[in-house]
């Protein structure tokens, strides 16, 4: 008898005769995935013939004798009783599971093996669905819906369904900013659905900033374009076909669905109900000013940002590439609009290290943080208003 034989047969010992015959029964046949509810001791098995139960019978402490199982299952589908805690360290959380060994990790009972099966960029449809049957969390559902074929696929509408129910009972922000974002992806919801998450933000703020990540030129109810916008879009015309950024930035802002983005950036940061909100508000602007040729780093302080953009203007300050030529091309082109010019260029310098120096003092949440954070929002606000007026 071989070594890891013998090892089998002294982990299945540990099991009651009744529990060791059942569970190696389920083995034998297709299994596609396992989870054990350790609350009323049943160990669930899917296979394509359907959803099996096995009502363990411990003999022992309930965490040792689930301990047992899980070696059981570990020795059968890995060939090793203490294989699994090896691929915990390596893969688990990290998206970094080897695909030809996702299925098995569905096969072990192990909550944790599942968290590396929705994170694994290999994951398909099928395995979706199993890892979903396996454990239905906030968590694995946007980690799945992170992956464009599961998006794609039949799991898709169902892992968006779930977190737009959930989303009334989760209280992180950050999570609620996530969800919306994922949810939002191609046609998961309906129409309706959406709107009616529209209409929440307006309780929910943190719902608003998922929009304006996900869908910054599509945001439901559009306000008119910047009576401005016209002429400047005339003027600027022959300068965007001819793949001028600044220029074609410019009209985006001053264009209905610039100006709805610009007017829900407003909204959420009158009133953001905590840090979390303010961050991902910051990483949104960031983003949509991410077609600008502004360079990675990202600046810590106002004046400092005003010092950039006045300095970018007049061409004092060397920027990279055909910044200097665009930038020039669009302030010839429209020298009436400067003070919008530079507004678009303060904003394209954003991100959150502007807020650091505010947060890394402070843990409040609510009106104490807002009045703190003074120093960063009024700026931007005044920024937005010159943009939209």
């Amino acid at each position: 008898m071989w070594a890891s034989d013998l090892l089998v047969l002294i982990i299945m010992m540990e099991l009651t005769p009744e529990d060791a015959l059942r569970i190696n029964v389920l083995l034998a046949g297709s299994l596609q995935a396992v989870r054990i509810d350790e609350s009323s001791m049943i160990l669930y098995a899917l296979s394509d013939k359907g959803e099996a139960q096995v009502r363990l019978n411990p003999n022992c402490r309930d965490e040792a004798y689930l301990r047992g199982v899980r070696e059981t299952l570990s020795s059968h589908v890995l060939g090793s009783p203490g294989g699994y805690p090896v691929y915990l360290k390596r893969w688990t959380r990290m998206g970094q599971a080897r695909d030809e060994i996702l299925e098995s990790l569905l096969l072990l009972g192990e909550p944790e093996a599942v968290i590396a099966v929705v994170n694994a960029s290999g994951i398909t449809d099928e395995l979706a669905s199993r890892a979903w049957w396996a454990s239905q969390t906030p968590e694995n559902a946007r980690c799945m819906l992170q992956q464009e074929q599961v998006v794609d696929g039949k799991m898709g509408s169902v892992l968006a369904d779930f977190l737009v129910e959930f989303l009334p009972f989760e209280e992180e922000a950050r999570n609620q900013i996530k969800s919306i974002c994922l949810v939002l992806q191609g046609e998961l919801i309906d129409f309706d659905v959406k709107m009616k998450l529209w209409e929440r933000g307006k309780n929910r703020n943190a719902y608003y900033v998922g929009f304006l990540q996900a869908l910054p030129d599509q945001l439901p109810d559009q306000d008119d374009e910047n009576p401005v916008w016209e002429d400047i879009h005339g003027k600027l015309e022959k300068l965007i076909d001819a793949g001028n950024p600044f220029a074609r930035q410019l009209c985006r802002l001053l264009s209905s669905v610039g100006q709805t983005w610009l007017a829900g950036v407003s909204e959420v940061l009158k009133k953001p109900a905590n840090q979390d909100v303010v961050v991902e508000l910051l990483h949104a602007i960031a983003e949509y000013s991410g077609s600008l040729p502004m360079g990675s780093e990202r600046r810590t302080d106002i004046d400092t940002i005003f010092g950039i953009a006045d300095r970018l203007i007049d061409g004092s300050l060397q920027a990279p590439g055909d910044t200097e030529n665009w930038l020039e091309s669009v302030i010839n082109a429209v020298p009436t609009v400067l003070p919008k010019i530079r507004a678009m260029l303060f904003l394209s310098l954003l991100d959150e290290p502007i807020i650091d120096p505010v947060f890394s003092k402070t843990d409040a949440i609510g009106t104490v943080m807002r009045k703190k954070m003074k120093p960063v929002s009024e700026p931007i606000q005044k920024q937005i208003e010159i943009l939209t007026t």
